[in-house]
């Protein structure tokens, strides 16, 4: 639904010069019921004078009437050509002349704590020119030393809504960009949790690695163990002597003078 130009000026006004409930007000405004019936009580839009929408063509008073004698009649927009496509207006945003010198602090800001986003997507953000973005970030600003990073929401230059929004567009399009990651960059981004609790894998070192089976014969190494392994399933292959052994036993039996 379209909404009126100068919305807060146009809710005091209808605040003021009808008694057109708060709900009818708040829906054709697009603000909050509460904040209207700030207005009522004097709390919010203090000192902002009404702006007539009948006189600047965006109500008729047959409207105004019929949303004072029913209180669930919403307020329809009268049809105004020379406002059609005012909303689709391009460029950076207009930003208040009072605001216009924290510019350079939300840029410093943006550009430190979100590197993916554009010049052209923090251009519409808080409303500056690709130029100036360029010069905080290669820092060749006049002013750079002075300039402190401060969050551009606080400052008021935008919505939170409007920063997690074109912060989610810019990683997702980093994201859909990003060449395909290895094993090793993949198990980087798992939390402390599952990398704490995930089997710590045995690597040999680089520089002994493909050394354990090396020989200069070219054949593989025998363990000591299994080179020495027998067939014992017998007792005469578990009590075979070498061959030595029984010569030396006969030539003992030859030399003895008593035979």
């Amino acid at each position: 639904m379209a909404k009126p130009i100068m919305a807060r000026a146009t809710a005091v006004w209808l605040v003021d010069n009808t008694t057109i409930s708060f709900r009818q007000i708040a829906d054709f405004v697009g603000m909050h019921e509460l904040e209207v019936q700030g207005i009522a009580d004097g709390d919010v839009a203090q000192g902002v004078k009404g702006f007539d929408p009948i006189s600047n063509n965006q109500l008729t008073q047959e409207e105004i009437d019929a949303a004072q004698a029913n209180p669930l009649h919403q307020l329809k927009l009268k049809f105004n050509a020379a406002a059609q496509g005012e909303e689709k207006r391009r460029g950076p945003r207009y930003t208040p002349l009072s605001k216009r010198q924290d510019r350079p602090a939300s840029i410093l800001w943006l550009v430190k704590f979100h590197p993916e986003l554009s010049d052209g997507q923090i251009g519409k953000l808080v409303g500056t020119t690709k130029p100036t973005i360029q010069a905080i970030r290669e820092r060749t600003h006049w002013n750079i030393q002075n300039i402190q990073p401060i969050d551009p929401v606080a400052l008021g230059l935008c919505k939170q809504s409007e920063l997690d929004a074109i912060v989610q567009k810019a990683a997702a399009k980093k994201a859909a960009d990003a060449p395909v990651m290895s094993d090793d960059e993949r198990r980087k981004l798992v939390s402390t949790e599952q990398s704490l609790g995930m089997e710590t894998e045995p690597k040999i070192p680089t520089a002994i690695e493909g050394l354990e089976t090396f020989t200069l014969s070219g054949k593989p190494v025998v363990e000591e163990e299994d080179a020495r392994a027998g067939d014992f399933s017998d007792a005469d292959s578990f009590f075979n002597l070498p061959d030595g052994a029984h010569d030396d036993d006969d030539d003992e039996d030859d030399d003895d003078p008593r035979r």
